[in-house]
This record gives C-alpha cells, structure tokens and sequence, in this order.
C-alpha cells in the first residue's frame, strides 16, 4: 500500500480527502452553472461555448474523466467514513438524536449517490446521445472565417430534452439533492479545517445555506424556465 493510500484509510485522511474532493467538485458546480446560464443568452452563446469545449478535443474527456473520478473517490470516502463511524459506535445512543443530526448530514452518503446516478443519467442524455439520438443529432449552419459550416446546435438539444416534464422533474429533485449535499458538505468542510467556533459559525452556516440555495435555484431555473416557455424560443419547432 503507498503513502498515499495509507494516508486516505486513515480518518483524518479520508476527511481532508473528502474536503479536497468537495472543493474540486464545487468549483466544477459553479462553472457549469455558469455555463448552463448561458441558455438565456440564446443559442449563438450556447452553441459558441459548446463548440469552445468541443474543440478542446480529447482533453475535454480527460477533464469529464477526471471529475468523473474525483466524484467517486468523494462517495467512496464518505462510505468509508460512514462505515468506521459505525463501527466505532459500538453501543447505541440512548436517545435518538434526530433533532442534532440535519436530514443534510444523516443521509450524505445517499443523497450523494443519487447525484452521481443522475450525473451518469444526464451523461447519456445530453453529451453521448444515448437517451433521444434523433434530437442529440440536430445541427445547424453558421459562417465561420467566410466559410458555411455544419455544428452541433446544442441550444436546439437542451430546449427539446427539458420539454419533456418527466426529464424536468428528475432534474429538479437531482438539483434540490444537490443544493441539499452541498449545504451540508461546505459546513463540513469549514469544520475539517478548523474553523469552528460559537461567534462566527452561525454566520458561516447561513452563508452556506445561501450558497447552496443559489446554485441549485440557477440550475432549477433553467429546465423550468424552458418548461414554462419563458425561455428557450429561439428552439421552438
């Protein structure tokens, strides 16, 4: 076993693993946000970001990889961090200490893996094309150098999947998991790094109650926006 495993199965470090991985994983949820905000723009700013990324070539899917692998490393640490808790828990609290532990912090390790289910889900959906080929397919013409060119109309794709309701359902209860997770693991995180104290932590925790509502607010806004027609015309058929 290296240095570096040894150090991730002890506890502090699957804890400063886990607050390392957040971080990624938070920074990850901003950008994507940003660029899914984008749609309100209208397709030529959709479509020129997605055309950007594109032309990253095979970097972009060693980007996608190595989140990917940054997010199952996150889960798998909080499984096992969960588990030696567990164990370590050798005789049962005398009374249920629901009111203490927050619904955010008991079921982490759930509401993470559910995160992770739609992320593979909304994978096939958007970037492979496995879910709605005929619709991944769609492309239009742009001039481009003074040449006509055929790319991928990415805004003509995102409006048509979030007008389907049942895809929006799923991706609003995957944003308020999401919103839920995040709230709790950026408190967690201040606690790993010791910042911690009766003076400031309430202000913290309220900081991180309105982080996490924010993002998940702006990703909501975007499949309902499309939904309700208050965006997205420009993708109408």
């Amino acid at each position: 076993m290296s240095r570096f495993q040894r150090l991730l199965a002890s506890s502090i470090g699957a804890k400063v693993g886990m607050a390392v991985t957040g971080i990624l994983l938070s920074f990850f949820v901003i950008g994507h946000l940003m660029g899914n905000l984008l749609v309100y723009q209208g397709r030529q700013a959709v479509n020129d970001y997605a055309a950007f990324l594109k032309g990253l070539g095979p970097w972009l899917w060693v980007v996608r990889a190595g989140l990917l692998s940054v997010f199952v490393l996150h889960i798998v640490l909080a499984i096992q961090l969960k588990r030696r808790n567990r164990a370590a828990r050798t005789v049962g609290y005398a009374k249920d200490h629901v009111n203490v532990a927050t619904v955010a912090s008991r079921y982490m390790v759930l509401t993470g893996m559910c995160v992770l289910a739609f992320v593979l889900l909304h994978l096939a959906h958007f970037t492979l094309g496995w879910i709605d080929p005929a619709t991944h397919a769609v492309t239009e013409k742009v001039i481009q150098g003074g040449v006509e060119i055929e790319r991928h109309d990415v805004y003509q794709m995102v409006v048509a999947g979030f007008r389907q309701p049942v895809y929006v359902v799923i991706y609003v209860v995957a944003m308020v998991l999401l919103g839920t997770h995040l709230f709790h693991g950026l408190q967690s995180l201040f606690q790993t790094l010791g910042v911690r104290h009766p003076g400031y932590t309430p202000t913290i925790v309220r900081v991180c109650r309105l982080v996490a509502v924010a993002l998940s607010a702006g990703y909501i806004s975007i499949p309902v926006g499309v939904l309700l027609g208050l965006t997205g015309a420009e993708g109408a058929s």
